[in-house]
């Protein structure tokens, strides 16, 4: 059985280090204590917060009011099928490191997300993507706690709402907690097609290009630490939410509109004449340049997107005041509203 703890500070168990104390706290080490904690409380009606890396996370400066419950559950089952591999692994282990198994063990699919910080059990929630890669390309299954029915359910990848940045778990995070994830990957000493450009010219090779994948995980691991975005307890840059803002998706007369305040501004095609525009360029040319920053908190030296608590001396209120700063601004200058990316427990924007 978990041990519970009481006034447990949140803030060290983020990468913000931001955070008051959760009134309650308990770590699962087994799918078992994870689904007991939750039932528990839920029949009690105690509010629950479902703790992983902390990677994608703000917490209010007033802490939690109820049980945080810190996933710690362990376990990778590799089956082969074929030209294929299964790989289901539970909600606590580490992302970066199957990322890594799988470019050791020449399994092709999630090269393109190396570096990225946080476990398992998040990637479905958030559909982690980075450099043309996506979870949804590769989840073929997602274990869940159902806390509207207190059941265990697998649900398929058709049933989790994959879109940008989204799923049907972010749409409503208070309903399912992740057990495990599968995914499958293909059995191939090479990576998918590469179709990021700044990927592309890092790798030196053309778009569409496959690429051993040791070299595409290194590429993106270079880019990634270029921008202070794979964590390092030595770069206080690395002390973020990751990107703090969504790339917008506009629409094609959103899209007509903006080229007005901003011609020629950088895009990406969509389907249906939908664009996505790059938030980075978005906010800096709003006048919000690397390192801007007035207070204990700032934007990081090394990328626009990533919000900063360097020195871990600032709090939650600061963070989200910056924020709101920046996205007024960049409102104001091009009449796009940026909408954030990490959770937000306890305070909003």
């Amino acid at each position: 059985m978990a041990e519970r703890l009481s006034e447990v500070r949140l803030g060290p168990y983020t990468t913000l280090g931001l955070g008051g104390a959760a009134r309650a706290f308990a770590e699962a080490g087994d799918t078992g204590e994870l689904i007991g904690l939750v039932t528990a409380a839920d029949a009690a009606k105690e509010p629950v917060l479902v703790l992983g890396g902390g990677s994608n996370l703000v917490i209010s400066d007033a802490g939690f009011d109820g049980l945080a419950v810190r996933v710690a559950t362990k376990g990778v089952q590799v089956v082969t099928d074929g030209d294929r591999v299964l790989v289901t692994a539970q909600s606590g282990e580490d992302w970066d490191a199957l990322a890594a198994r799988g470019v050791a063990e020449g399994w092709s699919g999630t090269e393109c997300l190396a570096g990225i910080p946080g476990l398992v059990g998040s990637t479905p929630i958030q559909n982690v993507g980075a450099y043309g890669q996506e979870v949804a390309q590769t989840i073929t299954g997602v274990r869940v706690l159902d806390r509207r029915t207190r059941e265990v359910r697998d649900l398929a990848a058709a049933d989790c709402g994959f879109a940008y940045r989204h799923s049907v778990f972010k749409a409503d995070l208070a309903r399912h907690v992740v057990l495990s994830v599968t995914y499958s990957l293909a059995r191939s000493p090479l990576s998918g097609p590469i179709s990021y450009k700044e990927l592309a010219a890092r790798l030196g090779v053309p778009l569409g290009e496959r690429v051993p994948l040791a070299d595409a995980r290194e590429a993106v691991l270079g880019l990634r630490r270029a921008k202070g975005m794979v964590l390092d307890p030595a770069d206080p840059d690395t002390r973020s939410a990751g990107s703090f803002f969504t790339n917008p998706v506009l629409t094609a007369e959103q899209a007509a509109e903006l080229e007005l305040r901003a011609v020629g501004y950088p895009r990406w095609p969509m389907p249906d004449g939908a664009v996505k525009v790059p938030a980075a360029w978005l906010i800096e040319q709003a006048g919000f340049v690397k390192g801007y920053g007035t207070g204990r908190v700032r934007i990081s030296g090394k990328h626009p997107l990533a919000l900063t608590n360097p020195d871990l001396s600032g709090n939650a209120g600061e963070l989200l005041a910056l924020a709101r700063e920046v996205r007024d601004g960049v409102a104001e200058k091009f009449g796009v509203t940026l909408v954030n990316e990490p959770v937000l427990v306890g305070v909003s924007l």
